[in-house]
């Protein structure tokens, strides 16, 4: 796991620590912008004596090299030096500096008093305090207020340190607090005002004269776009590598190319991101940013299993780390590549072991001495890796609970869900079942903790979610579900399924999504709902209904045999492949979910099963497995559920539908046409009331004013639309481009905050999911949680325009029979393409599949 990245290294952080920019640049060592160095002057503040100085400026190198913990000791020498002297702005900015230091310590509390009193400070010499200083000292306060979860305030404080930082004529201080709202904006569900924000703040940057300024700007300006997934942060770097090189900014260079280097490797795109590292490394003005750059490499190439290559690399970093004083960020890089040798396979190729175990002890020791308590947990986390891979399991479990002791000690959710998973899997390696559990339990618990923390964190977070929190949830799952489980042990497994599947929508939004509203199985005494969950060993099945104790069954089979029978299940699906082939894989798959319960009676007065799906199951249509003789959906109306409780839905019946439809007919923006559209929308608006926007009129804005001034419970919008498991690659297309999941769900949510007024259905014709992608589905349960809507009908991949126009109006025919769910609906609309119609094949019908509330 990274050691930098998931300490919960905000990226806003790259512009608000501009409150240090008094008269050295200070900035945290992930993500860390450059801007000019002010000179000390009246303008900041005033300083007198030399001594005076010095606090300051020793505290602020010590900072800007990591130091945290010795910076911490001088601000507070100044602090009280300040006071004594009587002179007041003084003593709150070293307060506020000392704040920001307490923050990269994870000392909250103390972090918190410090800002308290520095306000509180200013408030009382209130007339006499330049601007600037004000400016600084609310910037570490809405970074403290956004760290700590309380996102509304630290915009409101930004707020005002930009007017601050204006009245003082600081335009760096002013940008960077426009670029921390924009952020803050995000995290609380404003997309559109965030992009409108950013891409102003864009405009503003090219328009000024080439500078230092600028430089910074387009930098954290670019990480900021990176953080939010908006691929337009390459192009923004660029031009701010650019602009840096035009004007010899080369104190800059090393921290821009490193960017652009990180944003490549992201995007897939290796060869783009190596060479961005390497000019990062010879750019470098700094041992620091030298190290940081050719560990960026070194990790790079391991990622992608060019050993030959790395392998000369682990020497030289080495030698490296060797050299550099013990200081926060030379620690963090120690772990980094300690972290990542511990990844490979064999790790010895590239370092001898005893090397590694040395440097973590150097590390741990180095820790304690500078008392950094998130490094030394780190460390022993690493250096007992080292032992479980020897099978020294003493070792490593002394170890892993040092880690874990320190962790707690010091509050950090992120290192007590790492320490805790390794304790959980020692005791599990050693037969301790209890202990293991126990061990796994607390894991889960930080993890769930650490749900807010996932908002705007940098999107590095999303590389380690699978190897890293869902391994946790499954072992755990595995270990509950052992021999014959209990009823409170299937409960519990029931919930971790169901917390796993909002981990995962949590770290798609890289945020935290709806929060659970109406347990999932009392909406429906009728509905029986099914946990699949996929082991390393098997396949295990937990059934739930209202009332009945939960069943549990499993079947023997690897991972890699239930990925391998699911893949060939879905090419099978093409109508021009084998149906007998496609038969026997579907019967198959209905053989390990279904026909244990069935053959118990579960299913008795079932009229709707409702799939909490997992991994690759969630491309598969439940609808069209088949028991020999008929399809599911001939049996029983499916639904699906991301696995999050359900939000209440109002029947369409009583509640008259009035509906919004709109679509796109012609080919546009390099989509093909889908000439069936335009009689799909004239044949809905004519069955339901409803207005319609076609083509050129279906456009976002059009398309957001009618949601916002309309009373519609339906939007339909036969449109071309892609599913990912990236949500910069899940978007919906309207006539005047593509519009992003979260300015879909926030377009679709601005109904005046009046969830009466909530739309109930939300049916998308004609998307697609993104080839190639395992995960993609993920886009399309994302979707429909964030965008408000009580349910979605989707497809799982394009259906032959004829075949949805003749599917969809016939759902509607019977979405406005009397006391029928929606769910009924969609399976009555699939069973007549099945049974009446040339489309009936699973193709064409089983692609629909209807996920939230089916009521």
């Amino acid at each position: 796991m990274n050691f930098q990245i998931i300490q919960r290294r905000w990226l806003y952080v790259s512009l608000s620590i501009l409150s240090l920019c008094l008269a050295v640049t200070i900035t945290p060592t992930q993500a860390s912008l450059q801007v000019p160095t002010h000179s000390l002057s009246s303008r900041n503040v005033n300083i007198s004596n030399t001594e005076s100085t010095n606090w300051l400026e020793q505290g602020r190198t010590l900072y800007h090299s990591g130091s945290f913990t010795e910076a911490v000791k001088i601000w507070q020498m100044a602090v009280k030096n300040y006071h004594n002297q009587g002179d007041r702005p003084n003593e709150a900015l070293s307060l506020s500096y000392l704040s920001l230091a307490q923050q990269e310590l994870n000392q909250w509390e103390a972090a918190r008093q410090s800002i308290e009193q520095s306000v509180k400070i200013l408030q009382t010499t209130k007339p006499s305090v330049d601007a600037i200083i004000w400016a600084q000292i609310l910037n570490t306060q809405a970074n403290l207020q956004l760290r700590t979860g309380k996102t509304e305030t630290a915009l409101e404080i930004w707020q005002q340190a930009q007017k601050y930082y204006e009245q003082a004529g600081d335009k760096m201080g002013s940008l960077g607090c426009q670029i921390n709202q924009a952020q803050a904006l995000q995290s609380l569900g404003f997309y559109r005002r965030s992009k409108q924000q950013l891409e102003a703040l864009g405009q503003k940057l090219v328009a000024m004269p080439d500078s230092e300024i600028k430089v910074s700007g387009l930098r954290s300006l670019g990480l900021a776009l990176h953080a939010i997934g908006d691929r337009n942060s390459q192009s923004v770097l660029e031009q701010s590598l650019a602009t840096a090189n035009q004007i010899a900014a080369k104190t800059q260079l090393s921290s821009i190319l490193a960017s652009l280097g990180k944003v490549a490797s992201d995007l897939q795109d290796p060869e783009a991101a190596l060479n961005y590292f390497e000019d990062a490394e010879t750019s470098a003005t700094n041992p620091n940013e030298a190290l940081q750059a050719r560990l960026a490499r070194f990790k790079l190439l391991v990622d992608y299993n060019k050993l030959e290559y790395a392998i000369p690399l682990a020497p030289q970093l080495r030698q490296q780390l060797a050299e550099l004083p013990p200081s926060h960020s030379s620690l963090g890089a120690a772990i980094n590549f300690v972290a990542t040798l511990n990844r490979l396979e064999n790790p010895e190729q590239v370092l001898p072991s005893q090397e590694s175990a040395q440097l973590m002890a150097d590390t741990v020791k180095s820790a304690k001495k500078i008392q950094d308590g998130s490094a030394q947990a780190y460390a022993l986390h690493e250096w007992a890796q080292l032992y479980s891979r020897k099978k020294q399991w003493t070792e490593a479990q002394e170890l892993a609970k040092k880690s874990l002791s320190i962790a707690r000690e010091i509050q950090a959710d992120d290192l007590i869900a790492q320490s805790a998973w390794q304790v959980g899997k020692l005791y599990k390696q050693q037969g301790n079942r209890l202990e293991a559990i126990t061990a796994y339990t607390e894991a889960v618990k930080s993890l769930k903790a650490l749900r807010g923390d996932m908002v705007a964190v940098n999107p590095d977070v999303q590389f380690s979610f699978r190897e890293s929190v869902e391994p946790v949830y499954r072992e755990l799952v595995s270990l509950l579900l052992d021999d014959q489980p209990t009823q409170p042990a299937l409960t519990q497994a029931r919930e971790l399924i169901e917390s796993l599947q909002i981990a995962e929508l949590d770290n798609f939004f890289r945020e935290a999504c709806l929060d659970k509203a109406q347990q999932i199985d009392k909406v429906d005494p009728t509905a029986t709902v099914v946990y699949p969950i996929i082991l390393s060993d098997r396949l295990g099945v937990i059934f739930s209904k209202a009332g009945q104790p939960l069943r549990y069954y499993s079947t023997p089979k690897s991972q890699a045999e239930i990925d391998q029978t699911l893949g060939n299940f879905l090419v099978a699906l093409n109508p021009v492949s084998d149906s007998t082939i496609r038969e026997k894989l579907s019967q198959q798959i209905y053989d390990w979910l279904i026909r244990p319960a069935e053959a118990d009676q579960a299913f008795k007065d079932t009229k709707t099963l409702v799939f909490v799906l997992d991994g690759r199951l969630r491309n598969i249509p439940m609808a069209a497995l088949y028991d020999g003789n008929q399809y599911l959906i001939e049996k029983y109306a499916v639904a699906l559920s991301p696995g999050l409780q359900l939000m209440t839905a109002q029947s369409l019946q009583q509640n008259h539908i009035d509906a919004i439809v709109g679509g796109i007919s012609e080919s546009r923006a390099g989509f093909s046409a889908l000439p069936a559209v335009e009689s799909e929308v004239r044949q809905i608006s004519q069955k339901v009331p409803s207005s319609t926007l076609l083509n050129r009129q279906f456009t976002s804005l059009a398309l957001a004013d009618q949601v916002k001034s309309s009373k519609a419970n339906v939007v339909h919008l036969a449109t071309h639309g892609q599913f990912s498991s990236r949500l910069e690659d899940t978007f919906l297309l309207t006539w005047d481009g593509q519009v992003n999941v979260k300015e879909l769900s926030e377009l679709l949510k601005n109904r005046s905050g009046n969830s009466s007024k909530a739309i109930e259905l939300l049916v998308l014709s004609a998307c697609d999911t993104a080839s190639g992608d395992d995960r993609a589905v993920l886009g399309l349960a994302g979707l429909a949680v964030k965008s408000g809507a009580r349910s979605t009908i989707a497809t799982l991949w394009p259906v032959k325009d004829k075949a949805a126009q003749m599917l969809m109006t016939r759902f509607y025919d019977q979405l406005r029979q009397p006391k029928i769910s929606k769910a009924e609906a969609l399976r009555q609309a699939q069973i007549n393409l099945i049974r009446k119609t040339d489309f009936h094949d699973p193709f064409f019908w089983s692609a629909f599949v209807l996920v939230g509330n089916w009521l």
